[in-house]
């Protein structure tokens, strides 16, 4: 199912008092546990035929954290306004406002949200897919910290991410360390004391199958560079 069907489908569920499943939302909420306890570990579960596979594990400490010298490169060169999409807790918005940008960041999740709005931080309730201010006026978008994988679908998020992007606009993305992995997925949350978000689809992709990805939705890849042990690309409208 692609990201605008989950989109559709969402809607539908709403209408049925149902939430749409969502990176870490639902079940125990790991994801917002571990933004209220940054020393909290979260790892990312494959779900596969009614059990879970090994787990990448993610530091949730640093998304409270102050953005360090590597996210502070991927904001050169830009001019504002800027969208961080999947924002979390905001250190990418300050990081931009900082520098006197105009910056806006979206999540789904309420608690990141109120924690963000609580910092200060320009920061909406919002999914990519909905609605969104400066439709097609952003001078730069974000999709770090593995956002790329937002919804399952890579082709149906960047070309919500061009409708987004102003016609000069840089969509800046965080890949995968193997620069061929393209992979959909449905996955799961799970911290340290075993508590389990429920099923949400996620994807991973790397420079490469970006690119194909990048061409069905319109964009192309300007240039890719590793730093700090990741590795980014940088897209335009075609």
């Amino acid at each position: 199912m692609s990201a605008v069907e989950a989109a559709r489908r969402g809607d539908r569920d709403l209408l049925l008092g149902l939430a749409p499943a969502t990176f870490g939302a639902g079940g125990a909420e790991p994801y917002a546990a571990a933004l209220r306890n940054a020393d909290n570990v979260l790892y990312l579960r494959r779900s596969r035929d009614g059990g879970l596979t090994a787990a990448a594990t993610m530091d949730a400490g640093r998304w409270s954290a102050d953005a360090d010298d590597t996210d502070q490169r991927l904001l050169d060169g830009l001019t504002g306004p800027v969208l961080d999409i999947g924002c979390g807790p905001g250190r990418m918005v300050r990081a931009a406002m900082d520098r006197g940008l105009s910056a806006l960041g979206i999540d789904v999740s309420p608690t990141a949200v109120r924690i963000a709005v609580d910092a200060g931080l320009s920061v909406l309730k919002r999914s990519v897919f909905d609605p969104m201010p400066l439709e097609g006026g952003w001078a730069g978008a974000l999709l770090v910290d593995g956002n790329i994988g937002i919804g399952g679908d890579v082709t149906a998020l960047l070309t919500r991410c061009a409708e987004l992007l102003a016609p000069r606009g840089a969509l800046l993305v965080e890949v995968s360390h193997d620069p061929a992995r393209n992979e959909r997925y449905d996955g799961r949350l799970e911290d340290a004391s075993g508590l389990l978000s429920d099923v949400f689809p996620w994807a991973e992709v790397g420079v490469d199958a970006l690119a194909g990805h990048a061409t069905d939705a319109g964009l192309r890849i300007d240039h890719d560079w590793r730093l700090d042990g990741r590795w980014f690309a940088r897209l335009h409208h075609a």
